[in-house]
């Protein structure tokens, strides 16, 4: 009946009931629009990241080195050991500073596995400072 009803004395009032179909079907084409997107959002870009050619900060205490040889054998310090064997020096280092930096030197053929397992045992022995040690990107001359 347009923009009015007929009452039962004969006059027009306007009616106070809001039409939400129009609502309900722009909501729903919002909701396709983002579950549509949602999923491309996620995914990742190509970025080629700078290098850096900044020199290495020296350290005025000893330094803790882990590293793992692309064999997977783990040393600490220069002293070889298993995993087991480093949890427990970690802990006893631990023990008596666990604000000393401690750096992990992984061989890049290295399986991802042993490498966050060792990253863990670290963490684990309490210690809040971990760096990783890298190779500089080769000069191109």
């Amino acid at each position: 009946m347009g923009m009015g009803t007929v009452r039962g004395n004969g006059k027009r009032g306007f009616v106070s009931e809001i039409n939400v179909t129009p609502l309900v079907d722009v909501m729903l084409v919002l909701l396709i629009i983002f579950m549509v997107t949602a999923p491309m959002m996620t995914q990742g870009v190509d970025v080629d990241l700078p290098e850096t050619t900044a020199q290495p900060l020296r350290q005025k205490e000893e330094i803790i080195v882990v590293t793992i040889n692309k064999k997977g054998e783990i040393k600490l310090n220069d002293v070889q050991c298993n995993q087991a064997m480093l949890k427990q020096q970690l802990l006893t280092l631990a023990n008596n500073d666990k604000e000393k930096p401690i750096f992990l030197k992984a061989d890049k053929m290295v399986p991802y596995g042993i490498v966050v397992t060792v990253m863990a045992d670290i963490k684990d022995a309490g210690f809040n400072k971990l760096g990783m040690i890298t190779q500089p990107p080769d000069k191109k001359t």
